[in-house]
Order: C-alpha cells, then structure tokens, then sequence
C-alpha cells in the first residue's frame, strides 16, 4: 500500500510562491495519473492540477498561468509551484494518485494561507 505525504505549505503574503512536494513511499509509476486537489472549508474539494504517466498536464482555469504541475519519477515524487499567490488560493492541498485499476490514494494534506 503506498503512502502520499504533502509538505511545503506555510503561510504567503500575497503574490508570493510556494512549492509543495508530493513524496510517495512507492513507485509513482503505479499511478496512471496524478493530482493536487484543494479545499475550502464548507466547500466541495476542488481538482487544482492533473498530470498523466506520459507528462501530459491540466489545470483549474482558476490557477492556469500561475500553477505548474510537475513529477520526477525517479523521487517518487510530484510537486506543485505555485507562483502570483492570491487569498484565494487559501486552502488544504491534498496530493492524489490514480491507479490504473482506478483505485484513488490520497495524502492528508498540506495547508496553504496566502495573506498580508
């Protein structure tokens, strides 16, 4: 069973990056894709970001230009930067894995507060 640990958060004023990590204790090439999800308290989790086995990346219209997704399979790793950060871009950052039997992994979290 692999396990999905985020770090990197913190607080940010606005305008200001962040890079989180998205460390796995296994091989990442389980996983058909990839994901950063956040949530807002009271609000429905929210797909930020996407990146497929091949490299191939999506995102929020919300964070499109400012937001990259990135993996190094080598690390075991995913990772989010986050650049141009808003207030609104307060949230919990949840790292996700799919694999290819469509089973879903998650990590517990990272939280993220962009204010001056």
């Amino acid at each position: 069973q692999v396990q999905l640990v985020e770090s990197g958060g913190g607080l940010v004023q606005p305008g200001g990056s962040l890079r989180l990590s998205c460390a796995a204790s296994g091989s990442i090439f389980r996983f058909n894709a990839m994901h950063w999800y956040r949530q807002v308290p009271g609000k429905e989790r929210e797909l930020v970001a996407r990146i497929s086995s091949g490299g191939s990346t999506n995102y929020a219209d919300s964070v499109k230009g400012r937001f990259t997704i990135s993996r190094d399979n080598a690390k075991n790793t995913m990772y989010l930067q986050m650049n141009s950060l808003k207030p609104e871009d307060t949230a919990v950052y949840y790292c996700n894995g799919k694999d290819y039997s469509g089973m879903d992994y998650w990590g517990k979290g990272t939280l993220v507060t962009v204010s001056s």
